[in-house]
């Protein structure tokens, strides 16, 4: 039997999938595993909202956590019996997942962290505190980047979490604090108190996504991390676009992996691995592992169906894939939106079924759906998100046009 260590370093290595709210859901992980992702992680799971479920097992073999709706109003219950839906937190394919995926909690406080952990533990291979997230609802918690200015409280998790969960790896994702030392300094204490494993994401709280990650700083904590605990694995996060870029990085610092966000929005199949001639070969933005953006957007559809997400939540992350109002100007014209079919962000938005939505992209998604409840509003949104955001002149982008009009919110 391995010991956690080994677990860890087993685990923590390679390409994965990064946590990102409302997208990284099951159908996005499994589709990112199917491609060749190392391994890949939940969307942060807030320690009260998990503990505040049920685990159920499908008759298709899915693992979900549902909402306890034993307290919830006869309006609510009412409504959901209605629509056939159920508010369900998480689901968990194991017969993809299984020895590949990492639950990223969200929590500022040791006792809530560890019930909760203790809670889904037995269905997922390792536990990630979010100690990077700068957004105000995480930091007015104390939770997500909180934690980088309070390194006691945050030890005290990691110290926690190890002490009622022994066999179970558990690692953190920070953000660069200031400059190399202070990051240093604070990975350092994460480690001492039993991190087994450490991501760090290449920007500092306060800085726009639009904002090129600080490679410099990134690079050289990794380096000097790697260098202090050689047997800890350190990942990188933050505009590694291509696989070109990721493995030089990976050689210079000797760091263990990397993260993708951004990068796997915009094309999923960057997960895919070279094999023969490939190897040899250089992957940049035009690499030859890569799939056209339809066919990922086909692709991820059929998980979609297959998982029977809420037509919602797959609106968002077709949407999310189909600009690139998060990327740093300096990468967006390599970005290409171009879709044959004429495709764009309003024709998606104007979508009210996942039926509605597999027509727009010629997807046939007839194959492989699972009898499963549909999912209800824990990733609901306006199509005013991305509408209200994009305007018509100043990030309209060959093949991904968008109307004046915005349609209807559904």
């Amino acid at each position: 039997m391995e010991d956690v260590e080994t677990k860890a370093r087993n685990l923590y290595k390679g390409v994965a999938l990064a946590p990102m709210v409302r997208a990284s859901t099951t159908p996005l992980r499994t589709l990112a595993l199917r491609y060749g992702a190392d391994l890949v992680f939940t969307e942060e799971m807030i320690d009260r909202s998990l503990l505040n479920t049920v685990r159920t097992v499908t008759n298709d073999g899915m693992i979900d956590y549902v909402r306890d709706m034993s307290g919830a109003s006869a309006k609510v219950k009412k409504r959901l019996a209605k629509n056939g839906e159920r508010p369900l937190i998480i689901r968990i394919d194991p017969e993809i997942e299984k020895g590949k995926l990492v639950c990223q909690l969200g929590t500022g406080d040791p006792n809530f962290a560890l019930k909760a952990a203790l809670h889904i533990h037995q269905d997922v291979d390792a536990i990630d505190i979010n100690m990077g997230c700068p957004k105000k609802f995480s930091v007015s918690g104390g939770m997500g980047s909180a934690l980088l200015s309070d390194p006691g409280r945050a030890a005290s998790i990691i110290k926690t979490l190890r002490g009622g969960l022994p066999h179970k790896p558990i690692s953190c994702k920070v953000r660069i604090i200031e400059d190399t030392m202070k990051t240093l300094d604070f990975c350092t204490a994460m480690i001492n108190a039993g991190a087994l494993a450490i991501s760090i994401h290449g920007r500092r709280v306060g800085d726009e996504s639009t904002k090129p990650a600080d490679w410099k700083t990134l690079k050289e904590t990794s380096t000097l991390l790697k260098s202090k605990f050689p047997s800890v694995p350190i990942m990188m996060n933050g505009d590694f676009y291509t696989r070109e870029e990721w493995t030089d990085v990976m050689e210079e610092t000797k760091a263990d992996g990397v993260l993708l966000a951004r990068p796997a929005l915009y094309n999923t199949s960057i997960f895919r691995k070279p094999s023969g001639n490939q190897t040899n070969m250089k992957h940049g933005y035009d690499s030859s592992l890569l799939l056209n953006k339809t066919c990922v957007v086909q692709d991820y559809l059929r998980e979609c169906v297959r998982y029977n997400t809420h037509y919602k939540n797959v609106k968002y992350v077709i949407c999310e894939m189909m600009n690139n109002r998060r990327s740093p100007p300096n990468r967006t014209p390599h970005l290409l939106q171009k879709y044959p079919g004429g495709q764009t962000v309003a024709k998606t938005c104007n979508c009210h079924s996942i039926e509605d939505i597999c027509k727009l992209w010629n997807a046939d998604c007839s194959d492989g759906k699972k009898e499963l409840p549909v999912l209800a509003g824990e990733h609901r949104y306006e199509d005013s998100y991305f509408l209200d955001k994009i305007k018509t002149k100043e990030s309209i982008e060959p093949g991904n046009e968008i109307c004046n009009k915005k349609p209807k919110l559904v």
